[in-house]
């Protein structure tokens, strides 16, 4: 459609914008209850952005793409749905294309190839969509790595008592997966921090099974040949009587002590 063309449906839009707000709200039943609270909750203005996206529908504009990435991220950012914001576009295409049905009846002797504004009205709002939902979903990716990032570091932390000291604190039930994510990132660790002696306490573990317990070890005796010194603290009775049991036994050249406070002050006063 030529630029004149958009600025007149513009300036009918604009004249009504008050008519087309109050038919929207009319038409999306189930959003109006919830204008105020998204309003409240993500500073969001649905009414603004409505508007603003029938004038990028009305003509071409470059900031439709931006305009729909922007609105996924705030959408994702707090968590609100996408089927609200899929009723919300389709009764704002269906409100507008009910003025635009007004205007011609108004305006019969001007003529308007109604096809090329049906391919351009609706194949816009479909790019908003678009944008929008890939936007709301990459946010969403983005988001969930750094939880799993976060929930990974969480069950395999590494804390530095110096600079080539550090230690592992074993916490809560230690299952495969767990395993998996200790085994994954403790060895790694090792080479980035160049750590001497790492100190696993075993003291927080409040379950472990045979299996896991076998691949834990398996990944003691790995930190030596990384070069790294190991000490074991805090083995809870239950845990030895199970590594007893199984006849499962540690790298003679690992350190056993009782507690992770004991270490520390053994490690660090004693020397």
């Amino acid at each position: 459609m030529k630029s004149n063309s958009h600025e007149i449906y513009a300036d009918y839009f604009n004249q009504r914008q008050e008519d087309f707000r109050n038919k929207l709200i009319c038409d999306a039943s189930q959003v109006r209850d919830k204008i105020d609270e998204i309003h409240r909750v993500g500073n969001i203005d649905l009414l603004e952005n409505a508007h603003k996206l029938v004038m990028y529908a009305l003509g071409e504009n470059d900031s439709l793409a931006s305009f729909a990435e922007k609105e996924g991220v705030v959408w994702a950012q707090h968590d609100l749905t996408l089927s609200f914001k899929l009723e919300w576009v389709q009764s704002i295409r269906r409100t507008m294309w009910r003025f635009l049905e007004e205007f011609h009846e108004e305006n019969k002797d001007k003529k308007v190839n109604l096809f090329k504004l049906e391919r351009q009205v609706n194949d816009a709002i479909d790019q908003f969509l678009n944008g929008f939902f890939l936007s709301y979903s990459r946010y969403k990716d983005a988001l969930l790595a750094s939880q799993r990032e976060l929930v990974e570091n969480l069950s395999a932390p590494i804390i530095p008592l110096s600079d080539r000291v550090c230690v592992l604190p074993l916490i809560g039930e230690v299952d495969e997966d767990r395993v998996e994510t200790i085994e994954g990132k403790t060895l790694p660790e090792i080479k980035k921090l160049q750590i001497e002696t790492l100190i696993i306490d075993f003291s927080g573990i409040a379950q472990i099974d045979t299996t896991s317990m076998n691949r834990i070890m398996k990944t003691i005796n790995g930190t030596y040949m990384m070069g790294c010194e190991c000490i074991i603290t805090g083995l809870r009775p239950q845990i030895v009587r199970t590594l007893i049991k199984e006849d499962l036994q540690f790298d003679p050249k690992v350190i056993t002590k009782g507690t992770l406070e004991q270490t520390v002050n053994d490690f660090f006063f004693a020397k």
